[in-house]
């Protein structure tokens, strides 16, 4: 009580002085602090809701994608009122596991999820979802995954500087605490049961949903995608995330994954015909989606086979109408799988489109030759365009020694072995 009646007689002679110096027009500065959590505020305050954090650039409120390092790519992380769209791989091998990891860093950070697919129960797609890396005890197991103890220290370390250290850093080596923006994932482990059960999230299952005797009107939205709309929007208006009105309870985020979005499953036929009966349906629900999104708190991946639709105008309608669009392609039965430039990875991953908010045009990330790889427990992005330029400079090794021996020509002394390339990058 005497601290409180402290507080009070500082707050009132503050008070007075400013009042004071108002009236003789003498300028008065005061230091600026925190603001007591009982203030009433007329002026913009960003919210502050667990798991997010304000964009450097404007301010925008962002959250975590699950993987630290395309949070990096796409400016800091996924905005709040946007659609991430991934585009899967030719197997659909990788990009389930990015859909996973959005979904999984909501569980962590007590945000509520919206799952819909046509393909898999949504909760069976929840208990498969990769357990967080959040104390020190998972150190251990998570450098011996980034670093092989079986290889000698004098090879990582030569291995490290070629490398990494004159590369753009993709991934952030450690653990986290779960008070951080973003988490690591071990994608050899389930997430435990008890914090799905914790969690708050709504499952949005086709074969559920729709009726044998449903009727299609002409010209509109696909059964499927009518149903899930109708879906979405309730869950936004009934559970706050609308912002519109004042709200009752504390402020969160709500995360949509929608899986394999176009395919045959939801009803559309962009993918088995070049000009099908539904070819604006796909279109229309992306439009309507953005316009929820953009007037809530939420957020959304999707995941769409684009290597299927024939129509390129419906591609370029898809991205026109994503915030940002991420490509998988994988090595899996490409020619690219055989090529020793890229025996280290899985397949490239392509930044085809990031947000310039607040603006009615999109931009395209300056970081290009980009690849991912999946260890054991992790999931990583490196970049590789320092592996093309040596492989470019074997090349010409490679070629000289070819010609010195054809036409006889002298050794050039300037030109180095392929290992002592090694050691200089």
């Amino acid at each position: 009580m005497a601290a409180a009646a402290t507080c009070g007689s500082v707050a009132a002679s503050t008070g007075s002085a400013v009042a004071t110096a108002s009236k003789n027009n003498v300028t008065s500065f005061q230091r600026r602090g925190r603001r007591a959590s009982g203030t009433n505020d007329s002026g913009p305050r960003l919210v502050s809701i667990t798991g997010t954090r304000p964009s450097v650039r404007n301010g925008q409120l962002l959250v975590s994608t699950g993987l630290p390092a395309l949070d990096q790519l796409l400016g800091g992380g996924l905005a709040v009122g946007t659609v991430l769209l991934i585009e899967e791989d030719k197997y659909n091998i990788y990009s389930p596991l990015l859909f996973k990891y959005f979904l999984a860093e909501g569980i962590v950070n007590g945000h509520t999820l919206l799952v819909a697919s046509a393909k898999e129960d949504p909760a069976n797609i929840l208990q498969e979802l990769p357990a967080p890396l959040l104390d020190d005890k998972c150190k251990k197991e998570f450098d011996e995954d980034v670093y092989n103890h079986k290889t000698p220290e004098s090879n990582i370390k030569m291995k490290i500087a070629w490398r990494y250290q004159l590369l753009p850093k993709m991934e952030q080596i450690g653990p986290v605490s779960s008070s951080r923006f973003g988490h690591y994932y071990d994608a050899s482990k389930r997430m435990p049961q008890e914090l799905i059960e914790a969690s708050n999230w709504h499952g949005f299952f086709l074969p559920e949903k729709i009726s044998s005797t449903l009727k299609v009107e002409p010209c509109s939205l696909t059964p499927g995608y009518t149903k899930l709309l109708q879906f979405i929007q309730n869950i936004i208006y009934e559970e706050g995330f609308d912002g519109s009105n004042p709200q009752k309870k504390q402020r969160n985020i709500l995360r949509i994954g929608i899986q394999n979005l176009g395919s045959p499953l939801w009803g559309d036929d962009i993918c088995c015909a070049e000009n099908g009966g539904n070819s604006h349906s796909l279109t229309k629900f992306l439009y309507v989606l953005r316009g929820l999104l953009r007037t809530s708190l939420s957020a959304c991946i999707i995941t769409m086979p684009t290597h299927l639709i024939q129509n390129k105008a419906i591609i370029a309608r898809v991205t026109t109408l994503s915030d940002i669009v991420v490509g998988l392609e994988s090595f899996i039965g490409s020619e690219r799988e055989t090529n020793p430039l890229y025996k280290d990875y899985h397949g490239l991953i392509h930044i085809r489109q990031i947000p310039r908010l607040n603006n009615l045009i999109c931009d395209e990330s300056d970081v290009k030759d980009l690849a991912f790889k999946l260890k054991r427990k992790l999931f990583t992005i490196e970049c590789i365009t320092k592996l093309r330029s040596y492989d470019l400079r074997s090349q010409i090794y490679f070629l000289s020694r070819h010609l010195q021996r054809k036409f006889s020509i002298k050794k050039n002394p300037y030109f180095k072995e392929p290992h002592t390339l090694k050691k200089i990058y």
